[in-house]
């Protein structure tokens, strides 16, 4: 299986709207996505990209798998 890579702020949150979630949305300091019952902050878009490990918790915390986050 391939391995994640940092990944752009845009195409972080155009992945997240093909695997279902609505927004981005803003109230407050940080973004945030919804899908169902859940919600899910982001990070503030930047001029760098969203690193491993941060991708790794927000994914954790959204319940995407490692497979379904790559295969989209």
């Amino acid at each position: 299986m391939p391995k994640l890579s940092p990944v752009s702020w845009r195409s972080f949150v155009f992945k997240l709207r093909t695997l279902g979630w609505a927004g981005p949305y803003q109230e407050g300091k940080h973004p945030y996505m919804i899908k169902k019952n859940l919600t899910l902050t982001i990070p503030n878009p930047h001029a760098g990209d969203i690193g491993v490990d941060l991708l790794l918790r927000i994914l954790r915390q959204a319940g995407i798998s490692r497979k379904e986050w790559l295969s989209e």
